[in-house]
């Protein structure tokens, strides 16, 4: 099965953290943040949401930063994604 996002939508695969610090100590597993990172794995066709036009500038493959508790998280084939608005991506990691 595959995801497909409708309108200004993007579905994302968290990308994993750390876990070590820089200096070597082990993080626990609470102790880690939630990333925020993200690689895009599929691509709404953007159109006219809430009476304005989006055009997505965003394509599958690209590492983001998305918003710290944004989206809804889906289970897919035993794969955790995030669906999040367009809005929600603050940037494009290269």
């Amino acid at each position: 099965m595959t995801l497909k996002p409708l309108a200004d939508r993007v579905v994302v695969k968290l990308v994993e953290v750390e876990e070590t610090t820089a200096s070597g100590i082990i993080l626990t597993a609470s102790a880690q943040e939630k990333p925020q990172v993200a690689e895009i794995i599929s691509v709404g066709p953007g159109g006219l949401v809430d009476g304005k036009d989006v055009t997505m500038c965003v394509t599958p493959g690209q590492k983001v930063i998305t918003s710290k508790y944004s989206g809804t998280e889906v289970k897919l084939d035993g794969e955790e994604f995030t669906i999040v608005r367009q809005s929600d991506i603050l940037a494009v990691v290269e």
